[in-house]
Order: C-alpha cells, then structure tokens, then sequence
C-alpha cells in the first residue's frame, strides 16, 4: 500500500462518533444501518435492547458487505449504558419536544461533532426504534437534538435513511468547524456516567426533602431536572463541583 494510499485509510478508520440504536425492532434495519454508516466510513455501533434479541441473522443478511460493523457492536439494556463513556450525545427527533434542548440541523450537528472528536471527547448519535422514535427518557440524555428539515406533511424517515443522512454529513464536513464547537475547544465535559450519578445523587436528597410532589408530577419533574444537567453539557471540574455543593448543603442540613 502507498503512503497516499496509507493516509486515506487512516482518515476513514480514525476517530468518528458512535451510534447508537435504541431498541430497534427489525433486523433488516440493524443491517441497512451497519451498510449506511461503513458507507461513509463510520464503523461504531451500539445497539440498546433490540426487540428480537442478538445476535440477529436477518441484520446480518442486510448487512451484506459491512459485517465489520456488526463484528463490533457493543450491546446494552439501557440508553445510560450505552451513553456511559460518552462526553456529548445528541438524539435524532422529527417531531417537536416539551424538552427544552438545544437543537440542529445534520450539517451544524455534524461539525460541531468534528470538532469535539478533534478535541479527543467521545461523541454518539442516538435513533430511536421505527414506530415511534426516541421516548423522553432517552432525549433527556442528550446534550442537543438533530432536527431534520423534511417535509411536515410526511415526516417519517426509515431508520435506515436517517442514519445514512448523517453518516453522508460526517463524511462530508471534512474539517469544517461550528461556532459552538470553536467556543467549546479544549472542554474537558464530564462523561455520560458521571452525569448520570451526579443526576441520581441530586434526586436522591431533593426525593429526602420531599421535592417531588405532587406524585402525579413526580415523573414530569424527574425528567426536567435530567434533562436541565444534560443540556448544560457540563464539564468533570463542574460536576465535582456540584457534588461538593450537594455534599455540604445535606451537611447544612443536618447541623441546623
């Protein structure tokens, strides 16, 4: 192999974001997916709690061609295992949410996806399964929504499609750099796990001091306050920081 042909190959197999699919229903999807991502060169695949188990021979079948990527998936029962070593995690939606996140199209996401990666963090792209999409206890992990501009009148993407269009926009913004990521350089962002203990930490002592009440609201305010520390992308000095302030106010507490 040639030294142009040396750089090419590592510029398609190097760093890249992971994507994530949330319990997928058919096999047939797995596999077309694998094939859009190693279309463009994107390899890392995780699959949360696919309907019809794993391994799946039809995804297989599907995949003919990209078996790469399927050799290579790594499997979890929850979107907080699959986002744990994660620093950034955007969640593809097509419809609107309560959630208040920031939100862009597959071009910004994708550059602004670059830019972290060349900062060494660990980026991942969620989908949800083909009937409904992602459910709002799975955005609430998200630091940013990808909203894609279709059209209103017939909205429905193939799970398939959607990961092709953003793997096609990966490949495509080369170097390009968002504002947002240009702002970020350097962050050190804390991790999907330590954000996910430093959220159940918080409701554990709001849940003492009996925050979540009414109990008909109780799920409602849970899932508002994930998603407020998600969408402040917060970095490893903030989140020890926050568990030193949750540490001495419980210490407050019980002096008083």
């Amino acid at each position: 192999m040639s030294g142009t042909d040396h750089a090419l190959a590592a510029e398609w197999s190097g760093p890249q974001p992971s994507i994530i699919l949330v319990k997928p229903q058919m096999g047939e999807n797995i596999g077309a997916s694998a094939r859009a991502m190693y279309n463009f060169g994107l390899e890392w695949m995780r699959i949360v709690a696919p309907r019809d188990g794993w391994p799946n021979q039809k995804a297989t079948t599907m995949a003919s061609g990209a078996a790469r990527v399927l050799d290579q998936v790594r499997l979890t029962d929850t979107v907080s295992e699959a986002c744990d070593d994660l620093h950034y995690v955007f969640a593809t939606t097509a419809r609107n949410r309560d959630l208040t996140k920031p939100v862009m199209t597959p071009e910004r996401a994708m550059a602004h996806t670059r830019a972290l990666i060349g900062e060494g963090k660990k980026v991942g792209i969620m989908f949800g399964p083909e009937r409904a999409g992602l459910a709002n206890e799975d955005v609430v992990r998200a630091n940013a929504l990808i909203s894609v501009p279709v059209n209103p009148a017939f909205a429905s993407l193939n799970l398939a499609q959607c990961v092709l269009l953003l793997a096609y926009e990966w490949r495509r913004q080369g170097a390009d750099v968002s504002p947002e990521a240009m702002a970020m350089a350097g962050t050190d962002f804390a991790t999907g796990i330590e954000v996910e203990k430093l959220s159940e930490r918080l409701a554990e002592r709001l849940d003492e001091r009996g925050f979540f009440w009414p109990e008909d609201k109780a799920e409602s305010l849970r899932l508002n306050l994930r998603n407020l520390l998600s969408r402040m992308a917060l970095t490893g000095a903030d989140v020890r920081t926050l568990h030193g302030v949750f540490r001495s106010l419980v210490k407050k507490t019980q002096d008083d």
